[in-house]
């Protein structure tokens, strides 16, 4: 039988596809701060990882998806990454990694089976490296999945099982898991669910107020009545595993949580509800009726992350609970009662913005060139439909666009001039929702022409995004 135990800590994804990172040390703090102690790095950033050590968080680090391929090719590859990335941190830095995530997301439905042949061979040869070096009763294993891997045809959880095609795989790879003492981790995100659908039922998405009647989309399976996309979602997988004899399992959440901006559905209202709600189920060590007492539930995200691909979406940068600097979005109350706090000992560079000169036209011929240049180094997603400065004029729009820019490039000298259409003010811009930013000081300059390629591109894309918006508006 398993008991709903209240836990006293928590645990979040940290990200660090950020232009200017929230230094280590502020980021470690902020954890503590908020009662977590538990945290997922996506890669090896280094400065993280020295930052998590002597800390007493525990780490979960990540093998990413393009070094499945070499590991899974060559045990002497998996050795080297051990040795770098986790020997190295436990031994020269005090951290306390407790699980190698390997791979993320591996056999979604979009990679078309691309890392189907590398994964658990990857991960098999990890395993053997952490044994090899001495880790393997510290640092166990574990593969975190998509929701996806798993279905119910009748929508009931009970009927759950692996999708067809990689049902042996998903066997294969779990009885690893179990046999080298591994879990499984499973990323869950009812806000995709609501936002894919129009007419996914709003309410089921969240988790039900105490006292509030339950979704009208709640589903009777047997006698149990599942009012939330989560509960339900989670014990499809377990009805999945135990279909397969591999119940004993533990299964964790790998991710979690509800975006900010960059989209209609994301926003701050939504985000506090879903995420309080989260919390007070996590806090309270309350499960689901499969598995009745709480999993470790990583949080998705800690912060922003302003340089990350926005291919699934332009909320894929805003899914923080807190913002870019560590300041809270919204009010939320964590473990003991106790309010979330924002970070402590954050720089910033100089209280100034950049803007759209006053006596500047926006239908100015050389707006177009200007605006594609700093959205293509800039964030220029918080300008989309419903988001958060979505409703600004054309002037606004173009100023924001501005100011993102000069403070990507830490307010170089030289950078506020966009062909003589810009202008530096000291007078703070913000208005309504919309927060022009001033950026974190990182004590480092930003060499444009060496940044990641892959990121500039959908930067590019999306400045085009922004152009064509803009010049639809512009041209009325």
């Amino acid at each position: 039988m398993f008991r709903a135990r209240p836990v006293e800590a928590l645990a979040a994804n940290w990200g660090t596809r950020a232009r200017h990172p929230l230094p280590g040390d502020v980021t470690v703090r902020l954890l503590k701060d908020n009662g977590f102690d538990k945290a997922k790095l996506f890669e090896a950033d280094p400065a993280a990882l020295q930052a998590l050590g002597h800390s007493g968080i525990q780490v979960m680090l990540g093998l990413p998806n393009e070094l499945l391929a070499p590991v899974a090719t060559n045990v002497a590859a998996a050795e080297q990454w051990v040795q770098q990335n986790v020997s190295n941190y436990v031994s020269k830095y005090g951290v306390d990694i407790r699980y190698v995530a390997v791979g993320n997301e591996p056999f979604l439905k979009s990679y078309k089976g691309m890392f189907e042949a590398t994964t658990l061979p990857a991960l098999q040869n990890v395993q053997a490296a952490l044994v090899k070096a001495g880790l393997a009763r510290q640092v166990r294993v574990t593969v975190p999945l998509n929701a996806d891997v798993y279905e119910s045809l009748d929508s009931r959880p009970s009927s759950g099982d692996f999708r067809p095609d990689i049902t042996g795989l998903m066997t294969s790879l779990v009885r690893f898991l179990l046999d080298s003492g591994g879990v499984l981790a499973i990323n869950i995100y009812p806000f995709l669910s609501l936002d894919a659908d129009a007419n996914f039922p709003r309410d089921y998405a969240y988790f039900p107020a105490p006292g509030a009647p339950p979704s009208q989309a709640s589903v009777q399976d047997g006698n149990v009545l599942y009012t939330n996309v989560f509960d339900a979602n989670y014990d499809t997988l377990i009805a999945a595993l135990e279909k397969h004899g591999l119940g004993n399992i533990t299964v964790v959440v790998g991710e979690i949580g509800w975006p900010t901006d960059g989209d209609a559905n994301a926003n701050v209202a939504s985000a506090q509800r879903f995420n309080q709600g989260l919390f007070d189920r996590i806090v309270a060590g309350k499960g689901t009726p499969r598995r009745p007492q709480m999993p470790d539930v990583y949080v998705f995200a800690l912060l922003d992350e302003d340089n990350k691909s926005v291919d699934p979406g332009n909320f894929e940068r805003h899914w923080g609970v807190f913002n870019y600097d560590g300041s809270p979005k919204y009010s939320l109350t964590l473990a003991n009662g106790k309010g979330i706090v924002p970070a402590k000992g954050v720089k910033y560079l100089s209280k100034q913005w950049c803007v759209l000169r006053p006596d500047a036209s926006p239908t100015d011929p050389a707006i177009v060139g200007a605006l594609g240049y700093a959205c293509q180094y800039a964030d220029c997603t918080s300008l989309s439909p419903g988001s958060s400065c979505g409703s600004l004029d054309v002037r606004g729009n173009i100023s924001y666009a501005f100011n993102q820019f000069f403070q990507s490039v830490n307010q170089q000298k030289g950078s506020c001039s966009f062909n003589n259409l810009a202008v530096i003010t000291t007078t703070d811009p913000s208005q309504g929702t919309c927060r022009f930013r001033i950026e974190i000081d990182t004590g480092r300059r930003r060499d444009l022409t060496h940044q990641d390629s892959a990121a500039a591109r959908a930067a590019a894309a999306w400045g085009a995004v922004v152009l064509l918006a803009l010049l639809a508006i512009v041209s009325v």
